[in-house]
């Protein structure tokens, strides 16, 4: 592990310095992690503690990750795809879809930013090997703020949730 990264668990690091940098070889470290960990992410937090008013992380997602459909009251969220392809799905309250967002880095062509001021239950498909992002939110951190979708499987129930994801994935690809 580098000297600028604590590491507080396989899945979060955060900087050790007070100017946060990363470039192409630390990225390579945080895939190098994600791929080890059981739920296949990680994320560096710029932010030097969960009780920051202000958010920022670099976050790596492979495809098989899954994202729990959820929502953040109170919060605003803004994603840069940095490297790779993602669909991000929008849900009413239900559990039908809104919308999606396809997305993937800026030489991709497609939109590689998005900012939710609005509490709406979303999610990723990831559509290559690895995602790469970079996330905002307001801070503090404090998992209550997050409400997950009711009809959508719990992040331990792995086989639950890769049927959710494939029927997900194939109801998106029918909307093309």
């Amino acid at each position: 592990m580098s000297e600028k990264y604590l590491s507080l668990n396989p899945e979060v690091l955060y900087s050790k310095v007070a100017i946060a940098t990363t470039d192409r070889s630390d990225i390579d470290l945080f895939k190098q992690l994600s791929s080890r960990n059981p739920r296949k992410r990680v994320r560096l937090c710029a932010h030097s503690s969960p009780d920051d008013r202000l958010h920022e992380m670099l976050i790596v997602h492979e495809r098989s990750a899954y994202v729990r459909p959820h929502k953040h009251p109170g919060k605003t969220e803004s994603t840069h795809i940095i490297e790779g392809l993602v669909d991000v799905v929008v849900f009413d309250d239900e559990g039908r879809i809104e919308s999606v967002i396809r997305m993937g880095d800026y030489a991709s062509g497609k939109t590689f930013y998005y900012r939710m001021a609005i509490p709406v239950f979303h999610t990723l498909i990831i559509r290559s090997d690895v995602l790469v992002f970079h996330e905002t939110t307001n801070g503090p951190f404090d998992r209550r703020d997050t409400i997950f979708a009711p009809w959508a499987p719990e992040d331990s129930d792995v086989n639950f949730a890769s049927d959710f994801l494939a029927d997900l994935d194939d109801r998106v690809r029918l909307m093309k």
